[in-house]
């Protein structure tokens, strides 16, 4: 018997527990094991009854997903929690951690289950292109409804023990008399053993009955998953796969789940976002900052910045637990910088995701002054001010001054040059860029800038402080934009331009939202501001002869007041008190106006164009990137675009969907764009190698994994 799962017996009833690390999925060994257990539980005669329990930090949290893609080795999850359905003993499952997946539908499998109070149950499997696949969206739906279990599928969100018992998933929450889960779920199985009939879900009917009566149901549900889904088809096959629980006999539906299942993981969309789960987590991996690199204790933070960048930073860390004192130079400034952030927590609590005491002791956690002098005691200090050199390097030059020896000094600058604002320093090896995205404490992304001096240590601490406070932390180098927003210059480079030759605001933005965004570049400029960008490029040189300059139509609008959103009037026009973006004819006479001053005359432009120059001037700076060294890896590029920059994780980012379209296709296209629109063109000398090889990104990528 295979050592990941194991049988004991506690008198008259018998424990499954599965110990397989770190989160006891679903592997060979572990599918083995459940059915011999089984077996030996079902042979003892002095076994009343079973209980199904895991040891470590989680109830089983989902499937192998190493075994995705590979040839099935049986016994498959269907067939074990098949046999778990038809023990003639009862079963009773013990939640603690998270049921998750796989580990949910064994769990509906069992007769019962009683979970810990802090549990939680749920179904991703679509936040990975797929469906739950061993009966989760036949019995879910005959447990607890079909409403329900469609909003748990088709999100893929997990509900808490509470929820769950208040839905009929869960029969039993352990109270604080009652001991710890195994005592608990030991006690609630001895009380079921002579039960008969044995509850089995597929045997439940009235759920299923009543979704019959309700012939608008899944018309909603399909219409709704389509507006959020922008173009994935996960959500729509798990819609189907319930509706199957409706129309089918349970066998039956079962057999469409499979199906379905078959058809999505042979997807390119489920392979995309199995890509983008595995990419988040080798991110954190450096090969030249070993996981052993010590790290520093970050337990008080100072943040220099009170405005909308710093505030959100503030609710990031004081969210974490972590202490921050939250700087500027004027106490009105502190003073709404604290008004806001405690507006945003409010407006959290008031949706009830938070409790007015969890709001209460962040905002606690939150110090705002004038003050400096603090900050000799803090272990980080987060620079959040405005993007001006002289400005950031007379701030690290006093903090230099001030600060412990051992202090982390950060900047959140989202273009300049790290380096030189650690020459400002005595200690460049304390200085990092740490770049939060905005709004600071809800955006998942956290671009770490290392410098070419920044300790081992230092980037050690800030990949784990990143984790630590929910980010997904991407270690990026210096060059001017980093990453995410070097390659967004040269997305909104070509949409601009497309717009100057013939394009109108709202075809690129269609052609955008289209692929998955959820905004395209000209809504998205109008939300951010169009006065951000025009001071930007006021502060930089021309484009050099032989280059067009692309914010012609953008500065023209900013000149007229046409700020964006905040003042209703954009490259869109907005009603009063509305975000919806509406086509301005005034816009389409300003973009004519330009474009017959640059001597451009404008022509129809189709919407494969306008998708090939945004998505492959991304992609050739992307290579660019990877090619300096700036990115360790293509999958980082993908990460930090798709929770940076709301990239549609169901494409897998920029470099998977360049994988996906065929590198030599998009070398041969760039190569037309160079001789029809000039040097800005120029291929990566990357692009180049590895389109002529016939190679992918995603090959490099493991060809340096392998190297490592």
């Amino acid at each position: 018997m295979t050592e990941v799962v194991t049988f004991e017996k506690h008198a008259d009833v018998g424990v499954i527990a599965v110990d397989s690390p770190p989160v006891n999925a679903l592997s060979h060994a572990v599918r083995q094991g459940l059915i011999e257990c089984l077996d030996r539980a079902l042979a003892a005669p002095e076994v009343k009854a079973i209980v199904l329990a895991c040891k470590g930090r989680t109830f089983i949290a989902g499937a192998d997903i190493s075994e995705f893609g590979k040839p099935p080795k049986g016994p498959e999850l269907g067939a074990v929690i098949a046999r778990f359905e038809a023990s003639e003993k009862p079963v009773v499952a013990a939640i603690h951690g998270t049921a998750l997946g796989g580990g949910l539908e064994v769990a509906l499998g069992c007769n019962y289950r009683v979970a810990a109070r802090d549990a939680k149950c749920g179904l991703p499997e679509v936040k990975l292109g797929i469906l739950p696949g061993a009966g989760g969206t036949q019995r879910l739906p005959r447990l607890i409804g079909v409403p329900k279990a469609l909003e748990m599928i088709v999100s893929g969100e997990p509900v808490t023990a509470a929820t769950a018992k208040d839905l009929g998933l869960v029969d039993h929450v352990v109270r604080e008399d009652e001991g710890d889960l195994l005592t608990a779920a030991l006690a609630f199985a001895r009380k079921v053993v002579d039960e008969r009939p044995l509850p089995k879900i597929r045997d439940l009917t009235a759920h299923i009955e009543k979704a019959r009566s309700q012939p608008d149901l899944f018309e909603k549900a399909r219409k709704d998953a389509a507006a959020r889904a922008r173009g994935g088809k996960a959500p729509l096959r798990c819609i189907e796969a319930v509706k199957a629980a409706v129309d089918l006999p349970f066998d039956q539906g079962l057999k469409r789940e499979r199906e379905l299942i078959a058809e999505a993981i042979e997807s390119t969309e489920s392979k995309a976002l199995r890509h983008v789960f595995f990419a988040e987590r080798q991110a954190a991996k450096i090969p030249d900052v070993p996981s052993n690199t010590p790290t520093t204790p970050v337990r008080r933070v100072a943040i220099l910045g009170a405005g909308t960048m710093g505030g959100g930073i503030a609710m990031a860390f004081a969210s974490a637990g972590i202490q921050v004192a939250l700087v500027d130079r004027e106490q009105p400034l502190v003073d709404k910088g604290l008004a806001i952030i405690s507006k945003n927590y409010a407006s959290t609590v008031s949706k009830g995701r938070l409790s007015q005491a969890d709001m209460d002791a962040r905002v606690q956690r939150i110090a705002g002054t004038t003050s400096w002098d603090g900050l000799a005691d803090v272990d980080l200090v987060i620079e959040a001010v405005f993007e001006e050199m002289g400005l950031k390097k007379e701030i690290f030059g006093r903090l230099d001054k001030l600060c412990r020896k051992d202090a982390i000094l950060a900047t959140n600058t989202s273009t300049l040059d790290v380096n030189e604002i650690a020459r400002s320093t005595s200690r460049p090896e304390q200085v990092i860029g740490l770049h939060f995205f905005s709004p600071a404490n809800v955006m998942r992304l956290l671009e770490v800038v290392r410098g070419e001096k920044t300790s081992k240590q230092v980037v050690a601490t800030s990949m784990k402080l990143a984790k630590d406070i929910g980010k997904v932390g991407v270690l990026v180098g210096v060059c001017y934009g980093f990453v995410g927003n070097r390659m967004l210059h040269a997305y909104g480079r070509e949409a601009q331009l497309l717009i100057q030759e013939g394009a109108l605001p709202q075809q690129v933005d269609a052609v955008m939202t289209g692929l998955g965004f959820a905004m395209g570049p000209c809504a998205t400029s109008d939300l951010a501001g169009l006065d951000v960008g025009w001071r930007i490029r006021k502060g930089q040189p021309k484009p050099p002869p032989g280059e067009r300059y692309s914010g012609a139509v953008g500065d023209r609008l900013a000149e007229m007041g046409r700020f964006g959103q905040k003042t209703s009037a954009g490259f869109y026009r907005y009603e009063p008190g509305s975000r919806t973006p509406l086509p301005d004819p005034a816009v389409e006479q300003i973009i004519t106006d330009v474009a017959k001053e640059l001597g451009i005359t404008r022509r129809a432009i189709d919407d494969q164009e306008i998708l090939e120059r945004c998505m492959y001037a991304m992609i050739n700076e992307g290579a660019k990137i990877l090619d300096e060294g700036i990115a360790l890896r293509a999958a980082d590029i993908d990460t930090v675009w798709i929770n940076g920059y709301g990239f549609p994780p169901h494409r897998g980012g920029p470099m998977f969907y360049a994988d996906t379209v065929g590198l030599a296709k998009i070398q041969a296209r760039i190569q037309d764009f160079l001789t029809t629109h000039g040097k800005v063109w120029t291929p990566s000398p990357l692009l180049q190698r590895l389109a002529s090889e016939g190679r992918s990104f995603a090959s490099l990528d493991a060809k340096r994994a392998g190297d490592a």
